[in-house]
């Protein structure tokens, strides 16, 4: 392959696919588990934060999660689309007035999947401390 390609082409296509993992894990796909049982789809930080504001908090409006977490409207969206394809939270569209509002409720499988994902963390924190 090398001698038809040549030698920078080669050397740029097994960078490339040596670095298609890495893109894919940053998407959030193909993963392997960082620890067994550890949810994947929440330890990512943003969503970690979303989940847990909500578990603190009835429902959120996209605009106070938004300022909560500091961060952009389409970081956001992303991620808390994420969730709400994985069902671990619900999503309202409603008009307040003529302005858009978007809810977000955390569900009873989100929050059975945070409580899983909080103990396994309490478990892999004792086990640090025990070493």
């Amino acid at each position: 392959m090398r001698a038809k390609l040549g030698t920078a082409t080669a050397e740029r296509i097994s960078r490339s696919h040596a670095q298609a993992p890495r893109l894919s894990a940053l998407r959030g796909e193909n993963q392997e588990p960082v620890a067994s049982g550890l949810d994947r789809l929440i330890h990512e930080r943003m969503r970690l934060g979303i989940v847990s504001a909500l578990a603190a908090n009835p429902s959120l409006t996209f605009n106070e999660l938004k300022a909560l977490l500091r961060t952009t409207d389409g970081n956001l969206s992303v991620h808390a689309r994420k969730l709400e394809e994985a069902t671990y939270i619900s999503c309202t569209k409603m008009l307040d007035g003529r302005l858009p509002k978007t809810r977000y409720r955390l569900t009873a499988a989100g929050r059975r999947a945070f409580e899983r994902y909080l103990d396994h963390m309490e478990s892999l924190i004792r086990a640090a401390r025990e070493k």
